[in-house]
């Protein structure tokens, strides 16, 4: 681990919007002014290296948050916009900046599902995704990208959305884990855009792993990353508990479900939630612990199997 890394991160957030925050020794971060329920504080665009850098997650298409790049890449060039994963505020500036800088636009991929829209099925996030968002290059998992005097592992980390990636600055013990691992909040898996059989994967992948230090796509860093992600995974497992105890009780579709598990919530997140215990309920039938009766949908009945 670089000491000098370690030692000038901290878990202390402020978003300090359009402003250029260094966290450690070629590490900046610009906090776009686009709060709210899904985003926290804003999305968090990270600037690594010294005079020739790379720009993990642009950000949302907002002309301040694009000046306050430009100030923040004043006197240095931008050679690669990195990109986690094809929700618009994370990748919204991407074709903006590439235009203005010249830099490679770097991601695992273009936009797709984790899995086919089932008939009257919806995608919750066809509004919030770049469905024309297409990379010059395209990562495998393990893959480095290579600048001048920084390199980031690509680590595939697919559940929050197919094509999300977390990145690994080399020699640093610090992760840009984007939208998968956030201090703040958990993460909102919403079929077919997202997928929980694939996020707990992921969980698991993340827990072999010898990070020390997350930086996230929304709020502040996770200082003890390990067991950090060990309590996002057992919170997860008790969710998946409960969905099947509710099942057992008779309750038959998501919406009794939610009303069970999320007694007193408010309104504006009941899609949020009907969302998730849907996610979790894919993962019970195809593990085959519950069964549905037609594709698993918010609209259709389960039993236990």
């Amino acid at each position: 681990m670089n000491l000098a890394v370690s030692s000038s991160l901290s878990a202390d957030y402020q978003a300090a919007h359009g402003q250029c925050i260094a966290l450690a020794p070629q590490i900046q971060r610009v906090t776009a002014n686009n709060p709210g329920m899904m985003t926290f504080e804003g999305t968090n665009s990270y600037i690594i290296g010294d005079k020739y850098v790379c720009i993990v997650d642009p950000g949302p298409a907002d002309d301040a948050h694009f000046a306050a790049l430009l100030r923040a890449l004043q006197g240095r060039t931008l050679t690669h916009i990195v990109v986690s994963h094809t929700h618009r505020d994370h990748c919204g500036l991407a074709q903006q900046l590439k235009q203005a800088t010249g830099a490679t636009l770097v991601a695992e991929g273009p936009h797709r599902l984790s899995r086919p829209l089932h008939a009257g099925e919806a995608d919750a996030f066809g509004e919030s995704s770049d469905h024309a968002f297409v990379p010059d290059i395209s990562l495998k998992d393990g893959e480095v990208l290579r600048g001048d005097g920084w390199a980031l592992e690509t680590v595939l980390t697919p559940g929050h959305a197919a094509n999300h990636s977390a990145f690994a600055l080399d020699g640093t013990g610090v992760l840009f884990s984007a939208d998968h691992v956030m201090a703040w909040s958990t993460t909102v898996v919403a079929p077919p855009d997202g997928s929980m059989r694939h996020y707990m994967t992921s969980l698991d992948k993340l827990l072999a792993r010898q990070d020390t230090v997350y930086l996230p796509g929304h709020g502040g860093a996770v200082m003890e990353p390990a067991a950090y992600v060990a309590g996002l995974k057992n919170h997860r497992l008790k969710r998946e508990t409960s969905i099947i105890a509710s099942i057992q009780a008779g309750d038959r579709t998501v919406d009794a479900v939610v009303a069970t598990l999320y007694r007193g919530l408010d309104p504006k997140l009941h899609k949020a939630a009907s969302l998730s215990v849907l996610a979790h309920l894919e993962d019970l039938v195809e593990k085959g612990t519950v069964k549905s009766y037609g594709p698993a949908l918010l609209t259709s009945t389960y039993t236990p199997n």
